[in-house]
């Protein structure tokens, strides 16, 4: 068995952040999503690895090399323009030849990895195996419709008028058959080539298709909500490592780590949160469910439920939460007298203000 795994997507609702880094790379409790991904497939015992890459490929290839610090063979994948996951699959021919594969999307995150899904195809080899999970939204993702046994009749990319709760999880297990059905679909709407599409065109053709419903912890990270919740979800199974420098005049409560130098004086770390080498943090307080990558600064501050990317520095700053903060960003209290705002703002940037 092989593994695709994409990342080749825009990142748009992850801007400003990705307008100058890719979104898979984005780190969850400091290691960048895809990497989790990655760990995930090499767990399961899938070795020869193809990453699909778009605009972002150079930054991927960088971090990520030829995929032995992961014990993985990876193949790049380029791909013109995001068309859409049934595309990736087509362009992909070359390197799945006539092997079973599993699709893992990038920028998805499964708790528990793939392991136990991948044995059970590898056993009973069905054309298709999907994972599926209850979501509260499921217009904005690909809904699978059962029938009374259990069989998935249907499928449909991001309904209006949604038939169940059932959102396609981003990872797909397939046979050779579905080369097949991704030749065979016509774009959607959207002028993409549509997954959903390939596999009802292999339930229409009578192949066999499987479902598996995950009561467990999935979420694609593509906003910036879903990326704290799952950092937050990774930190709760954080186990303590002190590595880095700690005063006597700190207090460090819980599931810290602080990576080795790292410098924590004069402050109160109260965890799940990790705190990267490099970072400096002085009479601050630092709350749960927070990331601090590399190479930062935090002083006389607070910062709580957030990500901090490397060399980003927040100095005197009252309360910072539930923010995602990019690399090299200088975060500072603006001036009390006149009361105003001064912003400086990338495309699609969002900004909430206390008046």
């Amino acid at each position: 068995m092989k593994a695709l795994l994409l990342a080749g997507g825009s990142g748009t609702r992850l801007r400003p952040i990705t307008h100058t880094s890719a979104k898979q790379l984005v780190p969850v409790a400091n290691k960048p999503v895809l990497f989790y991904g990655l760990e995930a497939i090499a767990e399961a015992g899938v070795t020869e690895v193809g990453i699909v890459v778009g605009d972002t490929a150079a930054e991927i290839r960088a971090a990520v090399g030829d995929g032995s610090a992961f014990g993985v063979d990876v193949t790049y994948i380029p791909q013109a323009a995001p068309l859409g996951l049934a595309h990736a699959v087509l362009i992909a021919r070359d390197f799945l030849g006539e092997d079973d594969f599993v699709m893992y999307l990038g920028d998805n995150f499964v708790v528990g990895g793939i392991t136990d899904l991948v044995d059970a195809f590898r056993a009973e080899r069905p054309d298709a195996q999907i994972l599926l999970t209850k979501v509260p939204n499921p217009t904005a993702f690909g809904v699978a419709e059962l029938d009374a046994a259990g069989q998935v009749v249907g499928l449909e990319e991001k309904p209006r008028r949604p038939r169940s709760e059932l959102a396609l999880v981003g990872v797909y297990l397939f046979s050779p058959a579905v080369h097949e059905a991704v030749r065979a679909i016509e774009p959607s709407w959207r002028g993409e080539l549509e997954i959903t599409h390939a596999i009802q065109w292999l339930i229409d053709a009578g192949r066999e298709v499987r479902s598996t419903t995950i009561s467990g912890y999935w979420k694609d990270t593509g906003n910036v909500t879903d990326m704290l919740e799952v950092n937050r979800s990774v930190l709760e199974r954080l186990e303590r490592r002190i590595d880095g420098t700690v005063d006597d005049g700190s207090e460090i409560i819980g599931r810290v780590r602080i990576e080795a130098g790292a410098e924590v004086t004069g402050s109160r770390i109260l965890g799940p949160a990790v705190v990267g080498a490099g970072t400096v943090v002085t009479g601050s307080y630092v709350g749960p469910f927070t990331s601090i990558a590399g190479d930062c600064r935090i002083e006389d501050s607070e910062i709580e439920y957030s990500i901090v990317l490397r060399g980003s520095s927040l100095r005197g700053v009252g309360r910072v939460e539930a923010s995602l903060v990019g690399r090299d960003v200088e975060v500072t209290p603006a001036t009390r007298k006149p009361a105003a705002h001064r912003l400086v703002l990338g495309d699609h940037s969002k900004v909430r203000i206390s008046s």
